[in-house]
């Protein structure tokens, strides 16, 4: 891919503020689908919608674990557009309540809850 297409999409990526507020989740800890719909109160397959388009960004990578596919931020690139931009990504909106409220709602959430497991 040339570098102008590399970049165009992981802007892509980080045009939406619920793809940014999924990266300053995933920032905490790895999560399931479950988990971020939930606390971003959207529909499951626009929050898969939303993950999609970080994966093929490359800032995201996914991991199945039993049941579940937890996403995580990519921990393993060498790639320094995609370093960069999440470097970047952890800099920002620290003190954004939208951002603190996730973080909140975060700490109480619980997959198996959700699940009903």
């Amino acid at each position: 891919m040339n570098m102008l297409k590399k970049q165009t999409k992981i802007f892509k990526a980080l045009s939406d503020s619920n793809r940014i507020r999924i990266l300053k989740m995933l920032q905490i800890k790895p999560l399931c689908v479950c988990e971020i719909t939930s606390i971003l109160g959207l529909a499951t397959s626009t929050v898969s919608q939303h993950l999609s388009i970080l994966k093929s960004a490359k800032l995201i990578t996914d991991e199945k674990d039993k049941k579940w596919i937890n996403y995580k931020i990519n921990p393993e690139t060498s790639d320094a557009e995609i370093t960069d931009a999440l470097f970047y990504v952890r800099l920002i909106l620290k003190d954004d309540s939208t951002v603190i409220n996730d973080r909140k709602k975060l700490k109480n959430t619980d997959r198996r809850k959700i699940c009903g497991i």
